[in-house]
């Protein structure tokens, strides 16, 4: 059980204790965050409590921070400076921080990418603090209500964890990655993290996220991608899941059958009353004819894309490549997964195999075995072993 001393906190709910826990922390080289949040009725995700901790002088300091009582706008100023923000698993808590704050921290450590890299595979953070502190946080309500006011002495603790031992798990992860000379590899992987596209930031490839995209005619993407488009700008303005304004389904039966008025319309298959009627209707369709009259897009690509004669080599290489990730104990999903290896051997431009730490490992081993400097065997016991037939 955690140490009921390291999970004392300061509940923050004014906005001048707020702005002397930011200019304590903006000196810092690092500090550990995280974020409770719910966007399960909204577009946007709508932020319920920061928790932050660091060390100070006197020991560890955590505070829990109010978002409905206080303007965290402020925390702006903390990430716009050069201290590491240590957090686990990301990518969400990114997305509200853009939303909440305005931005996300300059640098970032994600301790959940880091072991990936240290035989976790992609760990929770229960499973690392059991695993590198032996401790074994109390059990919390998954579906809490962190929007509930007063929160209530089990809900704080359960937050206070989240955050309050991470920077140590960071000190043992930063002790182990040093030597293996993986740490630069962690550090780049946080900042691909860092700075990828947060939600809504491109409404035209939002089509791109619909299941069967692929199998659209031309005249179908352009007008799947112009209706896709209009869902997702219309859900921001309205804060409203996005599959709560218009389903998927929807969306792919106006692809197809382009409607021109508000019978067509209401015909296409997931559509139903409320979509084929009044402003609703009119706006869709007002989609539509711009989809009609827009180039179509490039259909997504996938494994049919892949020249016949490099087919075969996908399976055999995510064989070769799984075995290597066990063997460096880093997570398949950060070494290369089998979309990986396809765009690899496709050429793609931005194939990540080909650049960095990961055409080092294996991007220039599948390139020789592809091209023949390289074969694949078996070593006795049931490992796939590369040689070079150079």
């Amino acid at each position: 059980m955690p140490d009921d001393g390291a999970l004392r906190h300061r509940w923050i709910d004014t906005q001048d204790a707020l702005d002397e826990v930011v200019d304590a922390l903006v000196p810092l080289e690092r500090y550990a965050l995280d974020t409770e949040f719910h966007r399960e009725r909204t577009y946007f995700p709508k932020l319920a409590l920061v928790q932050i901790a660091w060390e100070a002088d006197d020991g560890q300091e955590l505070v829990l921070i109010d978002p409905l009582a206080v303007d965290v706008t402020v925390l702006g100023r903390l990430f716009a400076g050069d201290g590491v923000c240590v957090i686990h698993a990301a990518q969400q808590d990114l997305d509200v921080m853009h939303h909440s704050v305005g931005r996300v921290p300059n640098r970032i450590f994600d301790t959940q990418i880091a072991g990936g890299f240290t035989g976790y595979g992609t760990p929770s953070l229960v499973a690392l603090l059991s695993g590198e502190l032996g401790i074994t946080p109390a059990k919390g309500d998954r579906l809490t209500d962190w929007l509930r006011r007063p929160l209530s002495d089990a809900q704080r603790r359960y937050a206070a964890v989240d955050v309050a031992y991470l920077l140590e798990v960071h000190d043992r992860q930063i002790a182990e990655l040093g030597p293996t000379g993986r740490l630069g590899w962690v550090e780049r992987a946080c900042e691909d993290l860092r700075t990828k596209p947060v939600s809504g930031a491109a409404p035209q490839d939002a089509w791109l996220r619909l299941k069967d995209a692929r199998s659209l005619r031309p005249k179908g993407r352009a007008v799947a991608q112009a209706v896709a488009a209009w869902r997702e700008q219309r859900a921001q303005r309205t804060d409203t899941p996005v599959r709560q304004v218009f389903p998927d389904l929807a969306v792919l039966g106006v692809a197809q059958r382009a409607p021109a008025n508000t019978k067509e319309l209401a015909q296409a298959r997931g559509v139903d009353e409320r979509h084929s009627r009044g402003r609703l209707a009119d706006e869709i369709l007002e989609a539509v004819r711009v989809g009609r009259s827009s180039e179509p897009p490039t259909a997504p690509r996938g494994n049919d894309d892949l020249d016949r004669s490099l087919r075969p080599a996908v399976t055999l290489v995510s064989a070769w490549v799984s075995q290597l990730a066990r063997d460096e104990r880093i997570d398949t999903a950060l070494l290369g997964t089998r979309a990986d290896i396809v765009a690899f051997l496709r050429g793609d431009d931005d194939a990540r195999l080909a650049n960095g730490w990961r055409a080092e490992l294996v991007g220039d081993a599948i390139r020789d075995l592809v091209e023949g400097r390289a074969g694949l065997t078996f070593d006795g016991e049931g490992r796939l072993e590369l040689v070079n037939l150079a």
